[in-house]
């Protein structure tokens, strides 16, 4: 299966050199390479484009207002030289934010992304429909929830963390992922929220499964690594770490 891509960037040295990293894809076609948001947006709307990948500080048409001003959104993978704009990235649902310079190794993990979200919504698209209510934070150990195969039951122990994948999410325990059929804006409502914690617009975590947690990083059990938000981290440390922190002095 191959799949339409933009470029979009109006520096020519990092457009380049975004082009020859996706050239490197196999299951990539790049239908145009745009050096600003208006040039991008008129391609856009007389073609079909799965993913678009964007610079964001462009002039006359940023990144972000290329998105919004789209009806029919591809997926965005943003890349820009300033951290600054991540958090509002995904608030426009972009899926995924890619700080320059862009390692081919980074692109690629964005792009396998994007590649695994486009299938798995066409799979979704031929299975039946499910409401968002497959958890719920009522007694017990153990939720349920859907998957593309059938129901799998999971206690709440179990799970490491949770990514989000847009409308749906994914799921890793220590041996295992699973695809959710539910978007973690709404596994956050139904999780228990004395285990369950948002540290990231695209993670929740397990807090039992806490190891060491940085300014910018949470460490979890069996080698997983996830980024945390300055105000995540504050409301996790307030929530529950500042809690069990033992003390230097006694009274």
């Amino acid at each position: 299966m191959t799949y339409s891509c933009l470029i979009v960037d109006d520096n020519e040295i990092e457009r380049d050199a975004i082009e020859m990293h996706l050239k490197k894809i196999p299951s990539l076609n790049i239908i145009a390479v745009c050096n600003n948001g208006i040039e991008a947006s008129q391609i856009l709307s007389t073609n079909t484009v799965d993913i678009v990948y964007s610079d964001i500080d462009m002039p006359e048409l940023s990144g972000m207002d290329l998105l919004k001003s789209l009806k029919q959104q591809p997926l965005f993978i943003f890349i820009t030289s300033f951290s600054e704009y991540a958090a509002e990235s995904f608030n426009l649902d972009a899926l995924d934010f890619i700080v320059k310079p862009a390692t081919f190794e980074r692109i690629l993990k964005a792009t396998n992304k994007a590649i695994e979200y486009l299938e798995l919504k066409k799979l979704v698209g031929k299975e039946k429909t499910y409401d968002d209510n497959s958890t719920n934070e009522e007694g017990g150990d153990h939720f349920f929830f859907r998957e593309t195969k059938g129901i799998t039951k999971l206690r709440y122990d179990q799970v490491i963390y949770i990514e989000s994948m847009g409308d749906f999410s994914k799921l890793f325990t220590s041996s295992d992922k699973h695809i959710i059929l539910v978007s973690l804006k709404n596994l956050e409502k139904q999780l228990p929220s004395k285990i369950f914690s948002r540290v990231h617009k695209q993670y929740i975590i397990n807090i039992n499964h806490i190891t060491t947690l940085t300014n910018h990083e949470v460490h979890l059990e069996h080698n997983f690594l996830v980024p945390i938000s300055a105000s995540n981290r504050q409301e996790l440390l307030e929530k529950s770490i500042d809690k069990k922190i033992l003390s230097r002095f006694l009274k």
